[in-house]
C-alpha cells in the first residue's frame, strides 16, 4: 500500500486545521518522521467515506492520531528516541485521559494500524525491525531479506514488505 497525503477537496480545510495542530506538537516534542506519518494518517482518515473527521472535536482527533501513531511506534517506551508520555499528548491537546486512548483505538482500527505492520512504522524503525520483514513462504515464516531478489520483488509487489531491501530506493517499483 502506497501512502499519500492526497485529500478530497471537501476535506482539505479539516486536514489543514488538524495538521497545523499536530505539526506544532511534533515540532515541540517529536520529529519530522512522526510529523510525516501523522500527516499520512490524517490524510487516510480524510479519504474514508464518510470521513470520520467530520464528527467530533478536532482536538480529540489530533490527540488520537498522535497517540495512535505513537502507540504503534513505541513512543511511550523510555528507551525510544523520541519519547514522550501519553498524558503529555492529552494535556497538549486539552483532552481527557480516557478520551485520547479511546480515539486512538478507533483510529488504529479504522486504519488497520498495528505494531506488527510496516505500513505505519517510522522509516527509521523499518530497517532494524525483524517483524516488518517476516513473510510466509511455502508455509514457513522467513526473513524476506535472506531470500533471492525475485522473491523480495514479489513480496513488495503484493504489499507484504515496505520496500525491496536489496534494491536502491530509486529502483523501487
Amino acid at each position: 500500500m502506497k501512502q499519500s497525503n492526497r485529500v478530497p477537496a471537501q476535506m482539505q480545510e479539516k486536514y489543514d486545521s488538524l495538521t497545523k495542530a499536530t505539526d506544532a506538537f511534533c515540532d515541540a516534542y517529536l520529529d519530522e518522521d512522526y510529523k510525516q506519518l501523522i500527516r499520512l494518517a490524517i490524510a487516510a482518515l480524510s479519504r474514508k467515506r464518510p470521513s470520520p473527521l467530520t464528527r467530533g472535536k478536532e482536538a480529540t482527533w489530533a490527540a488520537g492520531v498522535v497517540h495512535a501513531v505513537g502507540t504503534v511506534n513505541f513512543l511511550f517506551d523510555k528507551s525510544q528516541k523520541p519519547h514522550c508520555k501519553a498524558p503529555l499528548i492529552y494535556e497538549y491537546f486539552g483532552v481527557g485521559s480516557s478520551t485520547g486512548p479511546n480515539k486512538s483505538k478507533e483510529i488504529r482500527d479504522l486504519l488497520g494500524m498495528s505494531q506488527f505492520g510496516h505500513e505505519w512504522m517510522l522509516p527509521a524503525r523499518l530497517k532494524s525491525s525483524r517483524v516488518a520483514w517476516m513473510v510466509q513462504v511455502n508455509g514457513l515464516i522467513v526473513d524476506i531479506r535472506t531470500m533471492p531478489y525475485e522473491v523480495q520483488e514479489l513480496a513488495y509487489q503484493k504489499g507484504l514488505i515496505p520496500y525491496i531491501p536489496d534494491a536502491e530506493p530509486d529502483d523501487q517499483i
